[in-house]
């Protein structure tokens, strides 16, 4: 089972050699056929220069223009229209993420069959380092509202460090947002349209380097649609997904 690790990348020059490295790496000793497919996003920065020197020192690695126009969520996309692997997951490039946590997600999807594997940085097992207060309090209850919104035993939907087989991506087109709505848009689909998941417990660190893209003040309008759209499926949809 070849996985396919989409890594959006804007103004990420400091951080994406760490990521990339250690990602790599972990994959390599766990034996794991994979590609690192970066998504540029438009940097002004050295981005694209760094990404080609470790072009030379990655042979796993693949590096494409978002084709889609710029943002978050739009370079994601074009990532799952581009990917070549069984599965893919989603990373950050700030090493944010555990490399770690990624041989988890995929030994779990191998082991089980399932078409998802969702981290969990909030029950038990999970950790997170520095993580903003105002950030994460707007995280905690946003979760709260989507778990009891939708059913769920599942309050961690908006991290976007997940993993879905070619099935799941498949089956949660079209994906519409453009920004970080993306990461609540694409497991709520998956769920709302009958994907079976796993959750497992995973870790996330603040970034060392650069300056996050997140934008507090588009969080409820973004999230608010996504979240109408799927209630909208979830109970007056009466389209099947076999």
């Amino acid at each position: 089972m070849k996985l396919s690790v989409i890594i959006p990348a804007w103004n990420e020059a400091e951080a994406i050699p760490d990521t990339l490295t250690a990602t790599h790496q972990a994959l390599v000793d766990a034996h794991i056929p994979h590609e690192l497919l970066v998504v540029h996003d438009h940097s002004t920065d050295r981005t694209a220069e760094v990404l080609a020197e470790l072009q030379k020192q990655i042979p796993t690695l693949r590096v494409v223009d978002n084709e889609l126009g710029k943002g978050f969520g739009r370079a994601i996309r074009h990532g799952l229209h581009e990917f070549t692997g069984d599965c893919a997951a989603i990373m950050m490039a700030d090493m944010s993420d555990d490399p770690a946590d990624l041989v988890r997600y995929y030994q779990t999807m191998q082991r089980t069959g399932s078409d998802c594997v969702f981290g969990n940085r909030f029950m038990q097992g999970g950790k997170v380092y520095d993580y903003p207060q105002l950030k994460l309090l707007i995280n905690r209850l946003g979760n709260t509202v989507v778990q009891a919104l939708f059913l769920l035993p599942y309050n961690d939907c908006t991290n976007a460090f997940k993993l879905y087989s070619r099935k799941a991506v498949e089956r949660m087109q079209p994906l519409r947002s453009n920004a970080f709505n993306l990461t609540l848009e694409m497991p709520l689909k998956a769920i709302v349209r009958g994907c079976s998941y796993q959750v497992v417990p995973n870790s996330w660190t603040n970034r060392k380097f650069g300056v996050s893209k997140f934008n507090l003040k588009k969080v409820f309008h973004e999230y608010g649609a996504v979240i109408g759209e799927c209630l909208r499926e979830r109970y007056f949809s009466t389209k099947k997904h076999a």
